[in-house]
């Protein structure tokens, strides 16, 4: 065989492999992104949906609704998507299958503060005043989760009346602040390292307290902190804020507290540690 032929021959074989081994690459989606108009944050919010497996639009089963609200795709939605993914398999079984909304930030801490008659604590908790250009907003936020959000994502896909919400650090400052001034919103509460330190930590004064004390209806809060020793006064304040949580019986509340973690690790492991400990309420399908 001469040289050419041998080159030949090794181009088709070549050719060969690459026509028989080359597949058409094909795109992986875990769900959907949409726009949302807000009337009330007068402004363009992005949503983010997974949906179950064998979710089907126009089936009879209803689905409880995940909220996480550092839900953009360069947050938290992705890799908490999946934990919820995965714990609803049923050979797993520590939460329904349930479709999961992410809430993209545009400015979270405006959005995830209460409003403060100065921002003088500042100074005292170590945080620059430049961070906090603009601040406040948590009943706004509030008011766009109650009356626009949720109120689509029922209108748009099959759910059920189980709501949970997923916030870490500000993200979960405001839940901490929607289990107490709107307790109505969600059943769930999955709280990680709150930053109760915003506004001289009004939200564990006696005022809170007696709201807690007030709550009606049954809800589950999980609350969640890493190593105590990386911030000392966050710690102290979710303890704190847990043993508020203790004081009324409908409230079934549980504290973990993660040694091996810090402040930017700990979300994984709590979401995953309370869907572990099915600490969720049980609705009907």
């Amino acid at each position: 065989m001469t040289v050419l032929n041998k080159v030949l021959t090794a181009a088709f074989f070549l050719l060969a492999f690459v026509a028989f081994g080359q597949k058409e690459a094909q795109k992986i989606s875990i769900g959907e992104s949409i726009t949302l108009e807000s009337n009330i944050l007068n402004e363009t919010r992005t949503i983010n949906i997974y949906l179950p497996p064998y979710y089907q639009p126009n089936d009879t089963i209803k689905y409880p609704v995940v909220y996480i609200l550092d839900g953009g795709v360069e947050e938290d939605f992705v890799h908490l998507a999946g934990i919820f993914r995965v714990s609803s398999q049923p050979w797993i079984n520590r939460f329904p299958e349930a479709i999961v909304v992410g809430i993209e930030n545009v400015n979270r801490r405006r959005d995830f503060t209460f409003a403060v008659p100065n921002i003088d604590f500042l100074d005292k908790v170590g945080f620059s005043r430049d961070y906090f250009t603009q601040y406040g907003g948590a009943e706004p936020y509030a008011a766009f989760l109650e009356g626009e959000l949720i109120p689509y994502i029922n209108q748009h896909y099959p759910t059920t009346d189980e709501r949970t919400v997923v916030g870490e650090s500000m993200a979960g400052l405001m839940s901490a602040y929607l289990l107490t001034k709107h307790p109505l919103i969600f059943t769930n509460y999955i709280i990680v390292s709150p930053s109760l330190w915003w506004g001289e930590e009004q939200l564990l004064d006696e005022t809170t307290a007696c709201l807690l004390k007030k709550i009606k209806n049954p809800v589950n809060v999980y609350v969640g902190v890493p190593n105590e020793a990386e911030d000392q006064m966050m710690f102290d304040e979710a303890k704190r804020f847990y043993h508020m949580l203790q004081a009324n019986p409908l409230i079934h509340s549980h504290f973990d507290y993660m040694e091996d973690e810090v402040h930017a690790t700990v979300l994984h492991q709590a979401t995953l540690n309370a869907l572990k400990k099915k600490f969720h309420h049980k609705s009907e399908q």
